[in-house]
């Protein structure tokens, strides 16, 4: 039953981050942080997809996990992957949903982080997660005892602030509105876990 609960919290974790990001984030051009903003920040400059970036960017994540923690590794391997090919499956929905629903960018900011935070705690919740600095956070969480939303919130500060060297003052308010929601979310998803 538990493995039940935890694939059914992966495929629609992932799925609503995948939403959160396409169908909220990349009309705007808006990031989030981690491994998912840095995907953003290279794909809106190169037109490569985002989720095949996150997949790259995570392997030395994944390398670092193999070594500390194999449980973790195991278990972010099939979120990270699941999720990145979602994010690439649904980019070009972005346009229709975008034609259909005029939401201004503070709109689509708040609701982007609702969808990514709630996607993300579903997974964490079952010590999963999209790899990444997610997986780097519930590595540093069971280390300091600190929340590891908290630790996600801190990192994603750190990426929207090399996504401001890149992009608009706009873009960068914007972006600290939607991972304030992502951590925000992920934090109630997750607070009461343990990392025994």
């Amino acid at each position: 039953m538990f493995l039940m609960k935890k694939i059914v919290s992966i495929l629609i974790g992932s799925l609503l981050l995948s939403m959160g990001i396409n169908f909220f984030l990349v009309p705007f051009q808006l990031l989030d942080g981690g491994m998912i903003g840095l995907g953003l920040i290279i794909s809106y400059v190169t037109g490569l997809k985002a989720g095949f970036i996150i997949i790259m960017m995570s392997i030395p994540v994944f390398v670092l996990a193999w070594f500390h923690n194999r449980h973790y590794f195991y278990n972010s391997l099939h979120g990270m992957l699941f999720s990145s090919l979602i994010i690439d499956f649904l980019y070009p929905l972005h346009d229709p949903f975008i034609r259909s629903f005029h939401l201004s960018s503070i709109t689509s900011s708040i609701i982007g982080g609702i969808f990514i935070g709630i996607g993300m705690g579903m997974m964490l919740r079952f010590n999963t997660s999209t790899g990444g600095t997610d997986l780097l956070a519930q590595l540093l969480a069971k280390g300091s005892r600190i929340n590891v939303g908290i630790l996600i919130f801190i990192i994603d500060a750190f990426i929207i602030g090399i996504g401001g060297l890149i992009f608009s003052i706009e873009t960068v308010i914007l972006s600290a509105i939607t991972i304030s929601f992502v951590g925000l979310f992920t934090s109630i998803w997750t607070w009461n876990m343990r990392y025994e």
